[in-house]
């Protein structure tokens, strides 16, 4: 018994040691920087000049941030059930005896590996005023559309989220769909279950806790959509596509430390919100599954 004390101990030792450098980072470069930002937010000045909530009483009465923190809400909200539904459909066609099923796969996966710059300069090229979109259209005889200056812009914002994040889902989906027993199937071919008895009741049924993975990975990748939004729009992109990130990468530009960290905050609470929400959501649903 003692020896398989010290055996654990030992163990427990060695793992600790390789998880040490990780740690270290982590409380480096984002616990203590975060921590150091919440303090912020409630100082009048970065010297600790005084303690107030007047950061966040500001930011709720500032146009622009209400209007940015609005804009991505709708965004997460009409890009991600978009990006499921797609990710599920191609995983459940790519799940069969497709013609060319090996390509495809690859093919979804290849803008994971390909650099933030390199995309968003092939939809500069799609969606500029001399782009190929509107050469198109011009060869149809419609007129032109200045796509990131109108109300349009949201819309290539999803259409580019959807492309970059397809492929991870897709994979997540495919390895969900691959674990589901083919035996279910078959019992349900034998019971004469129809297409979406067997979609709702087997397949949905045991893709619960990946979907819910996925949901989750998609909303928070729809929190980073700045990087594209950013290199495809610029610093003050059109109303539709200002996102709580250029807010604050204003706030920096202006040094204004509280008010982005104040903003900061705010959109982590928001963000630990929507997560304990899809936690309850799964929770629920798996006890009534049960």
């Amino acid at each position: 018994m003692m020896r398989m004390q010290r055996l654990a101990r030992k163990e427990l030792l060695a793992a600790f040691c390789f998880l040490a450098p990780s740690l270290a980072g982590f409380l480096l470069f984002y616990m203590i920087p975060y921590g150091a930002s919440i303090l912020y937010s409630f100082q009048d000045g970065l010297g600790g000049a005084g303690w107030t909530g007047s950061n966040y009483k500001a930011l709720l009465h500032s146009a622009s941030f209400r209007k940015a923190a609005a804009n991505s809400l709708r965004f997460t909200a009409i890009s991600v059930p978009v990006l499921v539904v797609l990710s599920l459909a191609l995983a459940l066609l790519l799940n069969q005896r497709v013609l060319f099923r090996n390509w495809l796969r690859t093919a979804y996966v290849l803008p994971l590996v390909v650099p933030v710059a390199s995309i968003v300069l092939v939809w500069q090229i799609l969606f500029d005023w001399n782009g190929a979109m509107n050469v198109m259209m011009n060869a149809f005889g419609w007129g032109r559309i200045d796509w990131m200056k109108s109300d349009w812009a949201g819309y290539v914002v999803v259409l580019i989220y959807v492309w970059k994040n397809i492929g991870y889902n897709v994979v997540l989906f495919l390895a969900g769909l691959q674990n589901i027993p083919a035996q279910y199937y078959e019992i349900a071919d034998l019971e004469g279950a129809g297409v979406g008895r067997k979609f709702f009741g087997i397949t949905l049924m045991y893709l619960t806790p990946t979907m819910f993975l996925v949901v989750l990975m998609s909303i928070l990748n729809s929190f980073k959509v700045f990087r594209e939004t950013f290199l495809v729009a610029g610093e003050y992109p059109h109303d539709k596509i200002y996102m709580l990130q250029h807010y604050m990468n204003n706030m920096f530009l202006s040094l204004d430390i509280q008010k982005l960290s104040a903003a900061a905050a705010m959109m982590s609470v928001c963000i630990v919100a929507l997560v304990l929400v899809l936690f309850r959501t799964e929770k629920t649903f798996r006890s009534f599954m049960e």
